[in-house]
């Protein structure tokens, strides 16, 4: 009989506040000066799983970026079955016995909780070996724990006689006396680890609980593939919703005449609240530092950079993070929990869901920072953009580039169309009047640099550059900024482009890969825009040209991915060109491609962008959080440098994804939620942001380019948009207004 270690990741861990929140329970933290429970919990267990066995991590749709980054360079193999709402333990616990009994009819599963502490990896996984033994004889056997102490905070076992012997009773946590008289007559603490053949607790789940079965097997069974990692990761069907909201003790374990209890000696602690932290810490915990007493009996966790300082006081418990901070008597730890239902109806801590909370946040930094900035020290004197800021807010003289200056006119546009009142309008204005007067040629093309007085630099006109004007003239005409005006370049332009277009489709583009996909996904952009504000125009039919390009040459048919260069008749071109993957643009394309699905009704082309946007998961490094800048036609990372910009397209496509796939809207929201937390690592307080992110964590040195600007803020278009008709985004405050 294979053995299979089910880890659980349930709980908020509330008598931890402030550390532990709904968003980032305990079992994802460093509590102990050292790394996460749930990593120490994966690593003492995942030798049992043997070669025929793997690990199954049981937990919320919400966990779901936490356990990539936590198991990314553990090198475990684990499927993740995720609820779509907690339950309790019970129908987790239920919904992973479905699902393994329905895989292996023999198999054993050890039931085992994520945020214990356990130092002798060893000395558990024999009890769990031993265990699985007394298991295959159709026995439910739980862990008992010799006490140590007559603890109020655990829940204790009555065994029915020494070693491994049924239960004769389980009970609720006691008071101090009592569970000194229980432990002089043999009880064990409960330690909530659960070992049992996974159909025996199928069995005794229908016998006496069966609605409770029943709502979890049908969830196991219709249990639904990630849509970025269908292999390792499933959401339980909705009905899991339906289950009674149990433990697992209520549930059986009180009413199974087959539970067991096999005593174990080693040391443990369930870590319930701050004074069990505080037995095992190993100094100060979250990366802080403190500066007391050693022999004063307290424990410090505060993030890194924050100093704590105690004097005079003994056995407390200092916990600070950015929004909270506790002390208490480590003899009152258990009363935390009363503090933490507090606060969270306070204003102090909203409790947004945290993708709500993130959008909030990103939303109050784009109106109070990034849009204050760029649309004054932004602007040079002649009404020109500047090409970047650097942190100490001084603009670099540096010559202009045509996508500069339309991309952030196209952001102050937007901008002021969703309600910023900031000084959007004269400065768009003079902005596009400045930019006709220096980069217009004789041909209407536009080119590609020029100098601070006015002088061409670069007369090229590339085809990036001018769908950056048409994109740029589209926020002007869609904001009311000279709208005829815009309406009249725009066509101009459009009617230059449109006699160069190649005999094999598409167009040609200027400089070293004239045969590219990245220059059309901004030229489709812009008919988009365009479409929206004329439609009668030419728009329509260009942006159905250039989708068409992209599902039947763009994206290569056997691997779903789209590639970036291309020889004359749109092959792959040859060599390491050829072979070059974008996960950034394998997003772009999903967003845009979805986008004009939407408004063709073509399910093929909702399918090929759910693909692109499987592709690019494939460049998200778990470690970092991040989507890295570019993979082989094999999907193997070939640069893991990660510039801003692929974080803002994987935001885009997982929100719009989530609007379009209500079924895997949780997974697609999980994606979206990781994605904003890599922007913010770029993210400066005054407005301004690093770009590339190098492989060792580090940021290169180098001031704000503009350029990303419009990469940012069209990731917060799309939040707001979501924030509009997602319920999962309802507390939101993303709003410019």
């Amino acid at each position: 009989m294979a053995f299979y270690p089910v880890i659980m990741c349930g709980g908020a861990g509330t008598r931890l506040w402030p550390a532990s929140r709904a968003a980032r329970p305990k079992q994802f933290l460093d509590l102990t000066g050292g790394e996460s429970l749930f990593r120490q919990t994966v690593r003492r267990v995942a030798p049992l799983a043997g070669a025929d066995g793997h690990v199954l991590i049981v937990a919320g749709v919400s966990h779901l970026p936490a356990l990539r980054r936590q198991l990314a360079d553990l090198g475990v193999p684990a499927v993740l079955l995720l609820e779509p709402e907690a339950r309790d333990s019970g129908p987790a616990m239920a919904a992973a016995a479905a699902w393994l009994a329905a895989r292996d009819p023999d198999a054993v599963a050890a039931f085992v909780a994520s945020d214990h502490h356990i130092p002798d990896a060893e000395a558990f996984r024999a009890a769990l070996a031993e265990a699985g033994d007394h298991a295959r004889q159709d026995r439910i056997v739980t862990l008992g724990v010799q006490p140590t102490e007559p603890s109020p905070a655990y829940g204790y076992i009555r065994p029915a006689g020494p070693g491994a012997a049924p239960v004769a009773a389980f009970v609720e946590k006691p008071d101090r006396d009592t569970a000194a008289r229980w432990i002089g007559e043999g009880y064990l603490w409960n330690s909530g680890n659960f070992i049992v053949r996974a159909a025996v607790l199928g069995e005794e789940l229908a016998a006496h609980a069966p609605e409770m079965a029943a709502a979890a097997a049908a969830a196991a069974r219709t249990a639904r593939p990630d849509p970025v990692d269908p292999e390792r990761v499933l959401t339980l069907g909705p009905v899991f919703r339906e289950a009674p909201k149990l433990s697992i003790d209520y549930a059986v374990m009180e009413r199974t005449d087959r539970a067991w209890v096999l005593p174990v000696s080693f040391a443990w602690s369930d870590l319930g609240a701050w004074d069990a932290i505080a037995r095992v810490a190993d100094g100060p915990a979250g990366g802080g530092r403190w500066l007391g007493e050693p022999d004063s009996g307290c424990h410090i966790h505060a993030p890194a950079g924050v100093t704590v300082a105690t004097v005079g006081v003994r056995d407390v418990a200092v916990i600070v993070e950015p929004d909270a901070v506790l002390v208490c008597a480590l003899d009152r730890a258990q009363d935390v929990k009363g503090v933490a239902q507090r606060a969270g109806a306070g204003a102090g801590d909203a409790r947004l869901p945290p993708l709500a909370d993130a959008a909030t946040a990103f939303a109050v930094w784009m109106r109070t920072a990034a849009l204050p900035l760029w649309s004054t020290l932004g602007v040079e004197a002649d009404g020109a953009f500047a090409e970047a800021i650097d942190a100490r807010g001084r603009v670099p003289v540096a010559p202009r580039r045509a996508r500069v200056q339309a991309r952030q006119a196209y952001v102050l546009a937007h901008a002021g169309a969703a309600g910023w009142r900031g000084p959007w309008r004269e400065v768009v204005r003079c902005s596009l009047a400045r930019f006709a007067e220096t980069n217009v040629r004789p041909d209407g093309l536009y080119v590609t640099l020029t100098a601070a007085d006015g002088r061409v630099l670069d007369d090229t006109a590339a085809l990036y550059d001018q769908a950056f004007v048409l994109f740029a003239l589209a926020a002007a005409a869609r904001s009311g900024i000279e709208a005829d005006a815009a309406r009249a370049r725009a066509h101009a332009l459009w009617a230059t482009l449109a006699t160069r277009r190649l005999p094999q489709g598409g167009w040609r583009e200027a400089g070293t890969y004239p045969y590219q996909s990245n220059a059309h996904m901004h030229l489709f952009e812009a008919a988009l825009a365009w479409s929206a504000v004329d439609p009668a125009g030419p728009w329509n039919a260009l942006a159905d040209e250039i989708a068409e390009l992209c599902l039947t040459r763009f994206i290569d048919r056997d691997g779903g991915f789209l590639r970036e260069f291309f020889s004359a008749d749109w092959s792959p071109a040859e060599g390491p060109d050829g072979r070059l993957v974008e996960p950034g643009h394998q997003f772009e394309w999903a967003w845009l491609l979805t986008r004009w699905a939407v408004l063709r009704g073509r399910t093929d082309a909702e399918a090929a962008a759910r693909r692109l946007f499987q592709v690019g998961a494939r460049g998200v490094d778990a470690a970092r959080g991040v989507a890295v800048d570019a993979l082989d036609d094999q999907l193997a990372v070939t640069s893991a440098r990660a510039r801003l910009w692929p974080q803002t397209e994987r935001l885009k496509a997982a929100l719009l994804l989530a609007e379009r796939n209500p079924d895997d809207r949780a997974a697609y929201l999980a994606e979206a939620a990781a994605a904003l937390a890599g922007l913010e690592l770029y993210l400066r307080p005054n407005g301004t942001w690093r770009d590339k992110l190098n492989p060792d964590g580090s940021f290169v040195d180098e001031p704000a380019p503009a350029s990303s600007f419009y990469h940012i803020f069209a990731g917060w278009e799309q939040l707001a948009a979501a924030a509009a008709v997602l319920p999962e985004l309802a507390g939101a405050d993303a709003a410019l207004a």
